[in-house]
């Protein structure tokens, strides 16, 4: 098993990252456009394409408003077990961490996915801040 453990600090409030990121599909709008140029929701399953073309499917596991956090695996052959969640910690009013945990077998392609990751969390700090603005 293979754990990516990142975190980004954003400059604003927790609250409105937590209300962009719980948005199941709205990757590509209100949390990372440009790097997510497409999300598309049928049920609890969101198909992701990144930019360069990548197309995930990923299934909603919970949205947990008292915590900001969010949970969903990817479906895909690629992987025997995959579980990530994303949380928003409060770090006074305009200022909160982003912290993204990623759990998942077999653990062969951690650094593809560990720069994948970084990333995505670039793109979401950036996008995020400048929404806040």
């Amino acid at each position: 098993m293979a754990t990516i453990h990142i975190e980004r600090v954003i400059e604003a409030s927790a609250d409105f990252v937590w209300d962009r990121l719980r948005d199941f599909g709205a990757l590509h709008t209100r949390v990372a456009p440009g790097f997510i140029l497409d999300t598309l929701v049928e049920g609890d399953v969101r198909t992701v394409t990144f930019d360069g073309g990548l197309v995930m499917r990923e299934r909603l596991i919970a949205i947990d408003d008292d915590h900001r956090r969010i949970v969903y695996s990817i479906l895909a052959d690629l992987f025997e077990h995959h579980s990530a969640s994303n949380t928003v910690v409060p770090e006074g009013e305009d200022r909160c961490r982003f912290v993204w945990v990623v759990d998942f077998l077999p653990a062969e392609p951690k650094a593809r996915i560990e720069g994948m990751m970084n990333a995505g969390a670039d793109a979401i700090k950036a996008a995020m801040e400048k929404a806040a603005g």
